[in-house]
């Protein structure tokens, strides 16, 4: 899940690579890689988790990935800046739709341009295709799956101690969602925004690798980046809760702590 900028820069050109710039528009027109679309993630949120919610989510994501050319017959890169969220988001997006081959460029943008290797700025238009691939069920959690299993799998609350302890406030309620363990995504990354090597990132995650572990956040992007990074050590059985704090944190009704 995880192509490195000196193996990418031996994809340049070839038309069954599709690279996907998940960062703004705005960074996207300032520089991007050669041949990438640009397909801003980060406003692809969903805090309605009921099989309504997240059947209008599967419809709208479907159509979203066929119109930038996601096929199964294309192997697909995802960046941003960095190892980030973003990027991350868009490789369980193809996970989620059964994609074969989908990868997130280790250290995004950043690692590239450090690395001298060429860019571009002109805007490259997308080749739409018909994403067919059968949604992987496995891979996603909702609000009530959560609350059915809250002591039967692991939760993994992946964003700052801040918001996890309630000292920043985003939903209506504070804290995090019963028996989670904070874990922040952030570290996952080293100072260079580049994943830790696998060694380093085990021992951050002593846990079975055949627990079954749900991550959330506030939107599901740092969830996502740790769903990459668990799925990348080994780790079996990983679901995103895709409503995240954004959805369970406005829910009076839920259990909370």
């Amino acid at each position: 899940m995880i192509i490195t900028a000196d193996e990418l820069s031996q994809h340049l050109g070839k038309k069954d690579v599709l690279i996907i710039d998940a960062r703004s528009f705005h960074d996207y027109s300032k520089s991007h890689r050669p041949g990438a679309i640009n397909l801003d993630l980060f406003s692809m949120n969903l805090f309605d988790t009921s099989n309504a919610g997240i059947d209008a989510f599967n419809e709208q994501t479907r159509n979203v990935l066929s119109f930038v050319g996601v096929h199964e017959s294309k192997k697909v890169v995802f960046y941003d800046d960095i190892s980030g969220m973003l990027a991350a988001r868009g490789v369980w997006l193809c996970h989620y739709f059964s994609h074969p081959d989908v990868s997130m460029l280790d250290g995004g943008f950043s690692n590239w341009s450090r690395r001298n290797f060429q860019t571009e700025i002109s805007q490259n238009k997308p080749s739409p295709s018909n994403v067919t691939g059968k949604i992987n069920k496995n891979l996603i959690a909702g609000f009530q799956y959560v609350l059915d299993n809250l002591n039967k799998i692991t939760i993994l609350d992946v964003r700052s101690k801040e918001e996890f302890n309630g000292e920043i406030v985003r939903a209506a309620r504070v804290v995090h969602i019963l028996t989670s363990t904070n874990v922040d995504w952030a570290v996952n990354l080293s100072k260079d925004g580049t994943l830790k090597n696998n060694e380093d990132l085990s021992t951050l995650y002593t846990i079975s690798k055949d627990a079954e572990i749900v991550t959330y956040c506030q939107g599901a992007y740092r969830a996502a980046n740790t769903y990459v990074t668990l799925q990348n050590i080994g780790f079996k059985i990983v679901r995103v809760y895709l409503g995240t704090w954004g959805e369970w944190g406005i829910m009076i009704e839920l259990t909370k702590e």
